[in-house]
């Protein structure tokens, strides 16, 4: 998983202040965050920072594809065994019947589901790692046997 040091380490670390951020550290925790683009460090557009730029958009290019909460589902490792199904809270909370007693979901508030072998994630917004609110919550990610599943 990404960290807010590798990030500040490949930006120009001119503390500028160009991007809106009052530091560059600052600014890569907004990366990190998906809460700026790194376009906006315009710095890192010269030349002379290309190589950190192209490293950069290596590193970030993983969490372009994340929902709001941060959480990003391979479906390049995921082998569908439903893990996380049955162990999200959210899941459990929403459906005790079916994901909550560790049958395929019966409803469509749920968060995991496995469609055509694969996890999908659909009704993001009810994870506990959404809003104002945030709590950092593992339960989808501990029983993943092969890491399918990651918070940006």
């Amino acid at each position: 998983m990404l960290t807010v040091i590798e990030i500040y380490q490949l930006l120009p670390k001119t503390n500028c202040k160009i991007c809106g951020d009052s530091t560059c550290m600052a600014f890569a925790v907004s990366l990190l965050g998906r809460r700026k683009k790194l376009v906006e460090c315009t710095p890192i557009l010269e030349e002379n920072f290309k190589k950190q730029k192209e490293k950069l958009d290596s590193l970030l290019l993983p969490s372009a594809g994340a929902s709001e909460t941060g959480m990003i589902v391979h479906p390049e490792l995921c082998t569908g065994c439903g893990n996380c199904v049955v162990a999200c809270p959210v899941d459990v909370a929403n459906d005790p019947h079916g994901a909550g007693m560790g049958c395929a979901p019966t409803n469509d508030r749920v968060i995991f589901k496995v469609v055509e072998g694969k996890v999908i994630a659909s009704n993001v917004q009810e994870c506990r790692r959404f809003g104002k609110n945030k709590v950092l919550c593992y339960a989808c990610i501990d029983p993943c046997p092969t890491g399918a599943i990651e918070f940006a």
